[in-house]
């Protein structure tokens, strides 16, 4: 996953040097962050898988070790200040989950998920199916493996759905940097704020 078209991938979502590198080398890692990213910002999902390894002692996660893991022992790692998400407990359960599934179906292997799709649709099937992601979070990470990874099937931008159009800077999908984050922000709180008058706007009818 480190190697894109004869190139060496260079992500900057987390915004840390040690982190990204590890998102750019690990299918499992960028999985778990893309899992991570809900209800706090981006950047923090996504150094979370870093974190993770670290506290495991590891250089890297590994859904075999992460699946037969004492869950209690497991929720602690993310639950020991400073806590790996604002929701920590939950949290836990669901990269288990994850893991549980990836062994069970995948062999333990992340990058499996995508490898075998033959399509664009495939894939976000595919994605659809683990734990954790929905529709939405599954066209988002599809994105990110085609526009970052280069991970390219036959009608990817199609099963991305917007997350897949070129130049926009609607997700994770598009962050190369501080800039592309805060334009990526910028677009999540416009859309936010939008929901919110279109909810009051149909309270008022």
């Amino acid at each position: 996953m480190t190697k894109s078209e004869g190139r060496d991938i260079t992500l900057r979502i987390a915004q840390e040097p040690a982190a990204d590198e590890l998102l750019a080398r690990s299918p499992l890692a960028a999985l778990v962050g893309m899992l991570l990213d809900q209800q706090v910002p981006m950047e923090w999902a996504f150094a979370g898988p870093y974190a993770l390894a670290r506290r495991m002692g590891q250089d890297d996660l590994d859904a075999h070790e992460i699946a037969a893991y004492d869950p209690e022992a497991f929720t602690e790692l993310f639950t020991a200040k400073p806590a790996l998400h604002r929701y920590p407990g939950s949290m836990a359960k669901r990269v288990q989950q994850l893991c549980q599934f990836l062994v069970a179906q995948y062999d333990g292997e992340a990058a499996a998920v995508w490898e075998g799709a033959e399509t664009g649709a495939d894939l976000r099937r595919r994605l659809n199916a683990l734990p954790g992601f929905g529709t939405q979070k599954a066209q988002i990470f599809l994105a990110l493996l085609g526009k970052q990874f280069g991970v390219r099937p036959p009608g990817w931008r199609e099963a991305a759905g917007s997350y897949g159009e070129e130049g926009s800077h609607r997700s994770v999908a598009d962050i190369t940097g501080p800039e592309s984050l805060a334009e990526v922000r910028a677009y999540k709180q416009e859309a936010k704020q939008a929901a919110k008058a279109a909810k009051a706007a149909a309270k008022g009818k």
